[in-house]
């Protein structure tokens, strides 16, 4: 799909939307996408890449960003009470804080940096011949 095609798709709401990721096991491409103001609650984004996206006061309570990638992603006033962080890569993600973080399930589980620590240790991140690994 284009990307075009998955933020249409994101537009018919959660349920069409969870129930096209039910059926393929894509990692949606989102890189880039203008998601400001947006309510994405109860989505699966799972291993989507949402590298670069303005998430700018987005409301992701719920959704799933479990090994989503959100590097240079813009989570100004992102709300992500409940949304599932494990495996997410967080570096380099901007305007995004430990008060927005923590309340986030497996937070602690999501690959972050120094300033992202929040009292919590880091997972260590190490490169495989094919993708990043996570232990």
């Amino acid at each position: 799909m284009t990307k075009d095609e998955y933020l249409a798709l994101l537009g018919r709401g959660t349920a069409a939307w969870n129930a096209w990721r039910a059926e393929h096991d894509e990692a949606p491409d989102l890189s880039d996408a203008a998601l400001r103001g947006l309510d994405l609650s109860g989505f699966d984004l799972s291993r989507a890449d949402l590298r670069g996206a303005d998430l700018r006061g987005s409301r992701c309570c719920d959704t799933d960003l479990s090994g989503a990638h959100l590097e240079g992603a813009n989570l100004f006033k992102a709300v992500l009470d409940g949304a599932e962080l494990a495996g997410a890569f967080l570096h380099g993600v901007q305007f995004l804080n430990c008060a927005q973080l923590v309340v986030a399930r497996n937070w602690q589980l999501a690959l972050r940096d120094e300033a992202l620590g929040c009292g919590a240790m880091i997972p260590e991140m190490r490169r495989s011949e094919s993708a990043w690994r996570f232990s």
